[in-house]
């Protein structure tokens, strides 16, 4: 690790938790490129109508616990 890294990774380090935080989002989001409201849009829209359907009654929610269970059991076949 050159010297240059090594000292900014000492700084990164004495930094707060909030401040890490902050910086690891910033870096995340500047590798991810700029985001697409288009994405975004369907997303929303996909929450929306599955929302919806629970209210309804049309579907029914399967609680977290028993869709890992199924998960754990359907890898360990």
């Amino acid at each position: 690790m050159s010297d240059a890294v090594a000292e900014i990774e000492a700084k990164i380090r004495a930094l707060s938790p909030k401040a890490k935080v902050e910086l690891v989002r910033s870096l995340i989001a500047e590798l991810d490129g700029p985001s697409d409201g288009g994405v975004d849009q369907a997303w929303l829209e996909e929450a929306q109508r599955r929302h919806s359907e629970i209210v309804s009654g049309a579907v029914k929610a399967v609680p977290g616990e028993q869709v890992f269970e199924n998960l754990h059991a359907r890898l360990n076949k």
